[in-house]
Order: structure tokens, then sequence, then C-alpha cells
């Protein structure tokens, strides 16, 4: 039986996702995750996980068991109310922003990664997809600032590497790929969606549908590398 795992999807962009690949009927079951377990959209089954608690990722994975061939970690912070904001210098660098943005964008798919890779059939495709940012690019910097946001991403993406690597020894056809969604009009992006001037600003279903599509065309050969939501490739 084949099976997709959205982790994210009470979020704007993991909830347009998971609706988007339930409508799809690619997918026997859809499993759409949460820190509640609610308000999983039509067609998808609920299920509760928390980033920090590995313990509740590992359960997720024995209850939705094997034949995984799609799995999309689209969860991420940016900041976080007053205490946790991107910053515009080093000297605002904060330990507590370092530890929370790496909790969340890197180490929390770090952990959903070694209980679902597992998951994946060894000889069918099956596509592992984490949520990046193209600020997370250290060849791409021009501009600096936003220090742990930037540094969370750039080792999510050097995980999500190492994920590819591995995996290429023993399931062929898998493929595990960093996403850029573009700019999107949701709760995280919010508050910064002014600053660049004449940027594409997309909805959670546009991001969705984009995402898709790139997921839609990648292959083995493109298995460790960072796309754009138009298909480009991010270099790293």
């Amino acid at each position: 039986m084949s099976q997709a795992v959205i982790f994210g999807a009470s979020g704007g962009i993991g909830a347009a996702l998971a609706a988007a690949v339930a409508t799809s009927g690619r997918y026997q079951r859809v499993w759409a995750g949460s820190r509640t377990g609610s308000g999983a959209p039509a067609g998808t089954t609920p299920f509760a996980f928390d980033l920090t608690d590995e313990a509740s990722i590992a359960k997720a994975a024995s209850a939705i068991g094997p034949e995984v061939t799609l799995v999309i970690v689209a969860t991420g912070i940016l900041s976080d109310g007053t205490d946790f904001q991107p910053e515009k210098t080093f000297k605002a660098q904060d330990p507590a922003a370092y530890a929370r943005a790496f909790a969340v964008n890197a180490t929390g798919p770090a952990l959903i990664g070694k209980h679902f890779l597992p998951l994946l059939p060894r000889r069918e495709r099956a596509v592992f997809a984490a949520l990046s940012a193209r600020v997370g690019s250290i060849s791409d910097n021009r501009l600096g600032g936003w220090h742990a946001y930037r540094a969370s991403k750039a080792a999510l993406n050097m995980i999500l590497r190492n994920f590819a690597i591995e995996l290429g020894r023993t399931h062929p056809q898998a493929v595990v790929a960093a996403l850029h969604p573009g700019t999107v009009a949701t709760e995280l992006s919010a508050p910064f969606t002014g600053m660049r001037e004449g940027q594409r600003l997309f909805t959670p279903d546009e991001a969705a549908g984009y995402l898709l599509n790139v997921i839609a065309g990648l292959n083995p050969v493109d298995s460790g590398q960072a796309f754009a939501w138009d298909g480009q490739s991010i270099p790293f």
C-alpha cells in the first residue's frame, strides 16, 4: 500500500500540500502530522508529533508502517515573537535563538529521517523532501544577516545530502531533496514579506502546486540537491 506522510500539516504550506496530495489520488493513504494531531485536511489521516520529542516521531513511524513512498517535512521556524527574530547584525546573535532554530529547522527533520527513511521501499521510487530556504545556501549568500535561520537551513541541507548518499547505497530509486517554496503568504513569512520590494508572493495552494510539480519531476540523479519552486537547482 503506497502511503504519503506530510509533517507540518497544520501550517499554511503543509496543510495545502496534504490537501493536494490527498486529492491527487496517487496514494492509498495520506497521513497529515501536526503537534495536536487534529484539524487534518479532508481525505487525510491525522497523527501527532513533536519535532523536539524523538519518541513522538518514532511512535508515528511505528503507527504508519512501511511502504511510504512520499515524505514531505513542511516544518520550520523563522521567528518566534519578540524572543526570536532574524538578526540584522552579528551583534544580535543569541544562543537561545540558535538552539531554537536548529531544534526545529535541522535536528527535527533529521530525526524524522532517522525513523522514516527505513520505511521507504528499496526497489521503488520514493521521495523524502524537506522545505529548506534559498537563504540556507552558503555560495548564494550575498546579504548576510539572519544568522541562526541561515545556519540552521544550511545544516538541514547538509543533513539531506548525507541522507541522499547513504540511502543511494540501498535504495537506488529513492530521491532526497531540499525544496525552496519561494515567499509564501503564511504566518512564518508574514512579518517579512514587505522587506523586498517586487518579490513574488504565493498563496499556500500555489506553493503546494509548484512544489508537487517539482517532486514529480525528480529523478535519482537529483538526490541530495536543492530545488526552488520553479524547478531551478539551488547551489548549497
